[in-house]
């Protein structure tokens, strides 16, 4: 039995793999705890898994000179102790980290205690915290083939249980038509009625609902229903589209601003329609599901590079921001949906590179480098 220390939080990106790589290692008998920062998401999901969270002062590094570029000595030097301090608590064998602010004390930490570092990079374009660990790492997983980190291991990204179980059903055949089945008949509508699911996560995405409520009766109008998640407080315009529609087409438009379990709608779905972050590609992937992804238009591209491994595979198509149009949504959409042949091409290339067992690879490394 190890005592293992993870360390990340702050985004959905860091918590969850974080979540579930604890989950593996706790059904392997292991002592596990996380370092975390008090404003994360990681203040409130840990805990909630039983999972003991102490906390790191959050420490982001100023883009430009100011007061808190004159103030990050200390600062690090704070988050580093305090790391260090649950390191100590729990004589930890080794540090497993996730990326982002919490990542880079908990890495300096051990490196102070000679404690063996497992860096586990999410994104196929590396931040920093993974690529200053990285030096120094007894063990590197990767998400994507192909991220810029020396000695990586590619595992995917260790996910929720029950995306892994909903994947093994979906991959299944006969199985998978049943979920399918149920999961249409818990949205009202038929086991075989064409599903397209469009998302941008729990805090929505404003050009993919605009561009949703613009094109769905067309959809509707050829067969489609379509699930949109709006996110939270994103429903006005969808609703008022949906307002619109002739009343024959109305319950094939389902609106939600957010669904706690994503499995229910990822289930009903023949193709998703989202933004390209690794939780979601990921996931996405591994259920097996034919996707157009529409990339954050900023930040430093890293979506774009999540899914190009997808994309080169046949399971997706990329449509950048600036270029989605109800026209580009519908041309690109539809064949996924409504054409069985080229949904079943882009299903079976999904499958082929999605990962479903993220968490039991990297649960394996973490095994070996704490055996050490």
């Amino acid at each position: 039995m190890a005592r293992i220390l993870l360390a990340g939080g702050g985004t959905a990106g860091h918590v969850y793999p974080l979540l579930a790589t604890a989950d593996a290692l706790l059904q392997r008998g292991h002592d596990v705890a996380a370092v975390g920062t008090e404003v994360g998401l990681e203040s409130r999901l840990v805990p909630e898994a039983g999972i003991d969270l102490r906390f790191v002062p959050r420490v982001p590094l100023p883009r430009r000179p100011s007061l808190d570029l004159l103030r990050l000595p200390l600062r690090l030097g704070a988050a580093i102790s305090a790391a260090g301090r649950a390191i100590d608590a729990i004589d930890a064998d080794v540090v497993v980290g996730f990326g982002g602010y919490v990542s880079t004390p908990a890495y300096l930490a051990a490196w102070r205690r000679r404690a063996p570092v497992v860096v586990h990079e999410g994104n196929a374009r590396p931040g920093l915290a993974n690529r200053l660990g990285s030096r120094w790492a007894a063990a590197v997983a990767l998400t994507f083939e192909g991220t810029p980190l020396a000695g990586g291991v590619v595992t995917g990204l260790p996910m929720r249980s029950a995306i892994t179980e909903l994947a093994r059903q979906l991959h299944d055949p006969v199985a998978g038509e049943a979920v399918r089945a149920r999961a249409r008949a818990a949205w009202g509508w038929s086991a075989d009625a064409p599903t397209l699911l469009v998302t941008g996560g729990s805090t929505g995405a404003a050009r993919l609902n605009a561009v949703t409520a613009e094109v769905v009766e067309r959809l509707a109008q050829h067969g489609i229903h379509v699930l949109h998640l709006t996110g939270k407080g994103k429903s006005d315009g969808a609703e008022r589209a949906r307002g619109n529609l002739p009343a024959r087409l109305r319950e094939m438009y389902v609106i939600h601003e957010y669904v706690a379990n994503m499995e229910t709608a990822f289930a009903a779905a023949d193709a998703v329609v989202c933004r390209a972050g690794a939780n979601t590609v990921c996931e996405v992937s591994a259920l097996g599901l034919p996707a157009v992804y529409v990339p954050l238009p900023h930040g430093n591209g890293e979506q774009e590079l999540n899914a190009k491994g997808a994309v080169e595979a046949g399971a997706a198509s990329i449509v950048h921001d600036s270029d989605l149009t109800a026209a580009a949504l519908e041309l690109v959409a539809e064949p996924l949906v409504l054409d069985r042949k080229a949904r079943k091409v882009a299903r079976d290339a999904a499958a082929s590179i999605g990962i479903v067992d993220g968490a039991e690879r990297l649960a394996q490394i973490i095994e070996r480098v704490a055996s050490r």
